[in-house]
């Protein structure tokens, strides 16, 4: 069973291309000491908005700081947020989607209600919230992304859910008394990951107070604004070939 679902994940090429992609991101933000050239803060303001050179592959910003140098380091905070994010996001709307979508009911209308009010919250809004309540940190940055971004994995959870209680599979693990719960994650959960793994490749990383901060001079020396710009159309586009691979993996059926 493995064997085979290794040999087909080597035939989509389209799992490949994102795989390769993703394991580059990796193993530069693993390895972001080793690979760059500079220190990320190291400041040479006799070279402040060079070109890119031998030198500086990127070229510098006001400060002089090497581009390259940020944008690598910057891959290894961004991947870290990243992951964490969708981990979390997706164990709060995992749960909540497969409560409201098996129960149905009450617990449905208050889950509802609730994901409803979050998503109609502008999410800067609600997340600089957050961090005003919890503080500023790299953490509570986290836990405020977290808690903001949920609500679609509860809605998505809670449709395929429903769609799935009724299922023979699932009237016949009730009929041999199985558990609420052992019915949840044995029956249902496997067959609504699929989307959720694609979702979860939306939550990319990104490089984007490097581009904030490069616009204003993009006039003047716009790769501070191009060379992270770029890095994160190739972070996009692997994690969305990863996601479309991992989809058809997962469920031959939705395959386009």
């Amino acid at each position: 069973m493995i064997g085979e679902t290794i040999r087909d994940a080597v035939k989509n090429k389209t799992f490949m291309v994102g795989f390769v992609m993703f394991l580059s991101i990796l193993f530069t933000a693993v390895a972001a000491g080793y690979l760059a050239p500079y220190a990320y803060d190291e400041i040479d303001i006799v070279n402040a908005l060079a070109g890119p050179s031998a030198a500086h592959p990127f070229g510098t910003d006001d400060y002089g700081r090497d581009v390259m140098s940020r944008v690598i380091y910057g891959s290894a905070i961004a991947v870290k947020v990243g992951l964490v994010v969708v981990v979390i996001e997706s164990l709060i709307g995992i749960t909540l989607g497969l409560i409201a979508g098996y129960y149905g009911g009450a617990a449905n209308r208050m889950i509802l209600f609730i994901t409803d009010l979050t998503w109609s919250m502008p999410p800067i809004v609600l997340a600089l919230a957050v961090v005003t309540m919890l503080g500023p940190s790299l953490n509570n940055v986290v836990i405020a992304i977290a808690i903001v971004s949920w609500a679609q994995f509860t809605r998505i959870i809670r449709a395929k859910t429903q769609s799935l209680k009724n299922m023979p599979f699932v009237e016949a693990a009730r009929a041999f008394g199985e558990s609420d719960l052992n019915i949840l994650l044995r029956y249902i959960l496997p067959n609504v990951m699929p989307p959720i793994i694609v979702v979860s490749t939306l939550a990319l990383p990104d490089w984007g107070v490097i581009m904030a901060k490069g616009i204003p001079l993009i006039g003047t020396a716009p790769w501070i604004t191009i060379f992270p710009g770029l890095a994160l159309v190739y972070a996009v586009l692997g994690f969305n070939l990863l996601g479309e691979g991992l989809r058809d993996l997962l469920d031959p059926r939705l395959k386009t």
